[in-house]
């Protein structure tokens, strides 16, 4: 393994969470007056911390969310995920890999600390994760496509960033990466391939990733 860290990215990595949360989002934006398609809310927040949405909404209308938006925002993903949410098909078998082989992972989500255990449990991929390895852009106040949560991440967990893999899916997550100084691999299950260029390298299947950081 030419890594001594893998950092994995949380939703629509490990789980595949990404089109019950933009669907959610869009239509809670659009019923707060900020006409948003699905579409619209994957292209212009997936991946991002909450801060961004809130900062978008105000740049382009001029007009700050409700206060109590993230929690209301929340309970009704979180809902959601209880009924519908699944881990992303194959990550299970590839964290077992890793571990089986000694590789060093963590996870590094522009979610809250709540979202990711919550999905992590309702998921079992919980189990992969102890606490230590669990990091989140409240962690640092600015999420990506700053590198900070990466940086954060890796010294906590002792690594050089030029030691380290990062695995995303969102363009907003490659270029935390790169602007961290990791290389970064580009999960494109969901998202076109040509949106995660900058990546080192591109895959469809969690299964090609422990052959490609090798």
């Amino acid at each position: 393994m030419r890594y001594d860290l893998i950092i994995f990215d949380n939703d629509g990595v490990l789980v595949d969470s990404e089109p019950i949360s933009n669907r959610i989002l869009a239509a809670y934006l659009t019923e707060l007056g900020h006409p948003t398609t699905y579409e619209e809310s994957i292209r212009d927040y997936m991946g991002s911390a909450m801060h961004r949405i809130h900062d978008l909404v105000a740049e382009r209308h001029g007009r700050t969310l409700p206060a109590e938006f993230d929690e209301t925002f929340h309970g009704r993903v979180f809902e959601a995920f209880g009924r519908e949410l699944l881990p992303v098909v194959g990550v299970a078998e590839t964290l077992e890999k890793l571990r089986a082989d000694g590789v060093r992972y963590c996870l590094a989500s522009s979610g809250s600390h709540e979202r990711i255990r919550v999905a992590l449990r309702k998921t079992g991929l919980y189990e992969f994760f102890d606490e230590k390895r669990i990091f989140s852009s409240e962690d640092v106040g600015r999420g990506k496509p700053a590198p900070d949560l990466f940086l954060h991440a890796a010294a906590t967990m002792g690594t050089p960033p030029d030691r380290c893999a990062v695995v995303e899916d969102s363009p907003l997550g490659v270029q935390a990466a790169i602007a961290a100084r990791m290389d970064v691999y580009g999960f494109t299950a969901m998202t076109p391939a040509d949106k995660l260029a900058q990546a080192r390298d591109r895959f469809s299947d969690m299964a090609q990733l422990p052959s490609l950081l090798a």
